[in-house]
């Protein structure tokens, strides 16, 4: 597509959500709703875009880098947010515009795509996406002529009980001649009891001048929801939840029960891999083929191979080669990467280390900035110590290694390959290869002591 610009409205404030934050940061499906016109955009080929931003400015422009912004000051109505995008869309002339609300997430690609390809045959000065709802009560109604363009939208307030029974609807998302927009824009008048700039009066300017009107009725009527109430918003996460599962699903994905499973759009799955209850994948994440994933498991930017068993964990920015198994109550944190065939069980904590193959962490074990080798076994209670409470230092585990219970490794420290850590140690300085190390003080026993002690302070106090 050639000469294409989006204007998104997107200067809505949160007062409705009861929120700090503009409405177009409330999230669906842990995506600002802003951030969903933004990929539908990119999916188009759309690169050139401007949004008209108002309270909050600053944070709407970091969720979306790389729009270019206006500001609308006043809030005067959709029209009114349109004018303020009128330098944009002079640099623009002779190309077509897109204009999209940032609160209405599920207008998809393919029926953006789709209204531009009508748009461009037809020779309209304006396409309107429309949707058919069961009860279209309070939305402005699709009234067409008899060549089945659209000749005008009327509001429910104006509509007589013939129009009323139209299902058809403005969704709110349209294709502009960008000269025609400009021309339009200067006819625009406040004539209505708000005193406000209405952007669906372009379609009576263009009526009166014999342009046509073109309606794409899209094949989802999704995507004229939009949310202005928490009540909403809520009503859009199920919604997408359910599209989501549906898709997973239908590519080979097996959920047994769908109880508190939420999987944000873009997360790949491979086939017969199982999702169980209280499942939550997030970001860029990538799970392969044969894996069992939860319950209540938390995967955020990961890549978890195939055949892998993940139960009650949390996952962020690792990967996960093929065949491991991990948890419960495992957290994997940033800059981690297990090798094949590795096991970490029960409370263990791995940050931004290497773990080898076929490695066992069982249980209650912090393995941080750390070089792990193959075939390692942790003993319960190893704490590779990375931090002196200024700099953080790596420790280098070598292949076959054995590490006792309750082992202290204080980094930067080496352990060459198959050596033996006993159990208590406070390992600081290198063990070389097959070497035992043992650095703990020499127990002492001194026989009666105990019982001296109690004859001297007596029975104890209640």
């Amino acid at each position: 597509m050639e000469k294409l610009c989006a204007v998104v409205l997107a200067a809505g404030d949160g007062k409705r959500m009861r929120s700090a934050r503009p409405k177009v940061l409330c999230e669906v499906l842990f995506r600002p709703m802003i951030g969903w016109i933004a990929d539908t955009l990119a999916q188009c080929g759309i690169e050139d875009v401007c949004a008209v931003l108002g309270a909050g400015a600053d944070q709407v422009r970091a969720a979306v880098p790389d729009f270019s912004w206006v500001e609308q000051k006043e809030r005067l109505g959709t029209g009114h947010a349109v004018m303020q995008a009128k330098d944009f869309l002079q640099s623009r002339r002779g190309g077509d515009c897109a204009v999209l609300y940032g609160d209405a997430p599920f207008v998809d690609a393919e029926t953006l795509c789709g209204a531009y390809r009508l748009h461009k045959e037809s020779g309209a000065a304006v396409t309107l996406l429309t949707a058919s709802l069961p009860d279209p009560t309070g939305y402005g109604r699709i009234v067409r002529n008899e060549r089945g363009d659209v000749a005008r939208i009327v509001e429910q307030a104006d509509a007589d009980a013939g129009t009323q029974k139209i299902r058809e609807i403005n969704a709110g998302t349209y294709w502009f001649s960008v000269d025609f927009l400009l021309h339009a824009l200067e006819e625009l008048r406040p004539n209505n009891a708000q005193g406000e700039y209405y952007l669906t009066d372009v379609v009576g300017i263009a009526a009166a001048q014999g342009r046509r009107v073109c309606g794409y009725e899209a094949p989802n009527s999704r995507i004229a929801m939009g949310a202005n109430d928490r009540k909403g918003l809520l009503h859009l996460n199920q919604l997408a939840r359910q599209a989501e599962l549906e898709r997973q699903m239908a590519a080979g994905v097996e959920i047994v029960c769908d109880d508190g499973v939420i999987i944000q759009p873009g997360v790949q799955i491979g086939q017969d891999t199982v999702i169980l209850p209280g499942t939550i994948l997030k970001g860029k994440t990538v799970i392969g083929k044969n894996c069992v994933i939860g319950p209540h498991t938390v995967i955020e930017d990961s890549f978890v191979g195939d055949g892998c068993h993940v139960n009650a964990c949390q996952i962020e920015q690792s990967r996960l080669e093929e065949r491991i198994k991990i948890g419960p109550f495992t957290h994997v944190r940033p800059g981690s990467h297990l090798m094949a065939g590795v096991k970490i069980g029960n409370f263990v904590e791995v940050k931004n280390a290497v773990v080898g193959e076929n490695t066992a962490v069982a249980h209650l074990t912090y393995v941080g900035d750390s070089d792990v080798g193959k075939n390692v076994n942790f003993g319960c209670g190893t704490v590779t110590v990375n931090f002196d409470g200024h700099d953080k230092y790596r420790t280098v585990i070598g292949d076959d290694c054995f590490i006792g219970c309750n082992s202290n490794l204080i980094a930067p420290v080496t352990i060459g390959s198959g050596s033996y850590i006993a159990a208590g140690s406070t390992i600081t300085d290198p063990v070389p290869e097959d070497a035992l190390a043992i650095a703990r003080a020499r127990q002492i026993v001194k026989p009666g002591w105990a019982k001296a002690r109690r004859l001297r302070l007596g029975p104890r106090k209640k």
